[in-house]
């Protein structure tokens, strides 16, 4: 790979400088953002909807634990999903990776939560050979109402947020899902601030920098080195406008050229 140019200490400092500039603009954007997602106008949710956890049966309001909040990833740890029944979707695996202490979220009167169709023993057995310590309920379907569909999360992850009132009412308040669930992943933003960033083909890097098929070296924590990287994810659906899979690179397939 090519170099950038090599500079003097002082060169540095004034070319750093410069970046500060815009760092301070993205955290001020990401702020005020923040500050609009505070005034979003609530949805209220009426039906009922029904979770597996470690207790139990429980409700959508159950799962806030008493708290005023409550955060739900959709992850898929189901049957059927690419490392079953190992392991859960490689991507979701990773997003729970990073799952820290809930104690600080809970301070703030939040509560998070993962969700999935797989059954409890099936989420059990997976978090206990990932070592996750994440409250994990199962959905349920029942009386035509099903919280992954409902909430746009069947197909993609996403992660929705709530909010209760004193009268046990829930309401919608914020869904985020895409690119949009990378902020909960701080391996990305490690990589993010280095010379090669993530080394994925989307960047756009200067010449001669390593990169590699976008996701496909993501692995288990428990199985990097161990397989060949692979296109887990499989190709998106031209006909699905929601799909965000990215397509192969033109280099990875002779029938894209």
């Amino acid at each position: 790979m090519q170099a950038p140019q090599i500079v003097s200490a002082q060169e540095w400092a004034s070319a750093h400088q410069e970046m500060l500039v815009k760092e301070k603009e993205l955290t001020r954007a990401r702020d005020a953002l923040a500050a609009e997602r505070r005034r979003m106008p609530w949805m209220e949710v009426n039906d009922r909807y029904v979770f597996e956890g470690p207790d139990g049966r429980a409700t959508l309001l159950d799962l806030f634990d008493g708290r005023r909040q409550l955060i739900i990833y959709r992850a898929f740890v189901d049957p059927g999903v690419h490392g079953w029944p190992d392991h859960g979707c490689t991507g979701c695996s990773l997003m729970a990776d990073h799952v820290g202490n809930l104690a600080h979220l809970n301070a703030r009167d939040t509560t998070l939560v993962y969700a999935s169709r797989g059954s409890q023993a099936d989420i059990n057995r997976i978090k206990a050979r990932m070592g996750w310590n994440i409250p994990w309920y199962t959905m349920i379907p029942e009386s035509g109402a099903t919280f992954d569909v409902d909430f746009g999360v069947d197909e993609w992850h996403g992660t929705n947020a709530f909010i209760r009132d004193d009268e046990g009412r829930v309401f919608r308040t914020y869904f985020i899902n895409n690119r949009g669930d990378e902020a909960f992943v701080n391996t990305w933003n490690f990589l993010d601030m280095t010379a090669l960033g993530r080394q994925e083909q989307w960047e756009d890097s200067p010449d001669g920098y390593p990169q590699t098929a976008t996701y496909e070296w993501w692995c288990w924590h428990d199985e990097y080195g161990q397989r060949e990287p692979s296109r887990w994810f499989g190709e998106p659906d031209p006909d699905d406008p929601l799909d965000q899979r990215p397509p192969r690179a033109k280099d990875e397939c002779p029938s894209c050229r």
